[in-house]
């Protein structure tokens, strides 16, 4: 993985890329291929949930994002988990790397939701 983005949203999404490249050397079988769809489909949405809180209407629909946010990067820790590898283990460095960085974002938007506070009921 290269140097971390200091950007959010380029961090998010350069971690949707590097998910990608990552599963095009994973092994084929019908296992692999269902839990990377899920990973590809989780690993994006972090990105694109993330800049649609950036534009978010309300504070309330920034949190909702932000939460989906953290829900899709958890996601993202545990599709990673139960990818199969080949026994050479070669591949076993690039999932601890995306593993270390899921877990990172799980803990920056756990953080920005506590301190993100909904607008006021009417």
């Amino acid at each position: 993985m290269m140097t971390k983005p200091f950007e959010l949203k380029d961090r998010t999404r350069e971690f949707a890329l590097e998910v990608r490249r990552f599963l095009r050397k994973m092994p084929r079988s019908d296992a692999n291929r269902e839990d990377a769809r899920q990973l590809v489909r989780a690993s994006g949405s972090v990105g694109a949930n993330y800049l649609e809180a950036d534009n978010a209407l309300s504070p309330r629909d920034r949190l909702m994002r932000l939460r989906i946010c953290l829900k899709e990067a958890r996601e993202c820790e545990y599709w990673l988990g139960l990818l199969h590898l080949k026994p050479s283990g070669q591949l076993e460095v690039p999932r601890r790397q995306l593993q270390k960085e899921s877990s990172e974002l799980v803990r920056i938007f756990a953080s920005l939701i506590r301190n993100s506070s909904p607008e006021p009921a009417d």
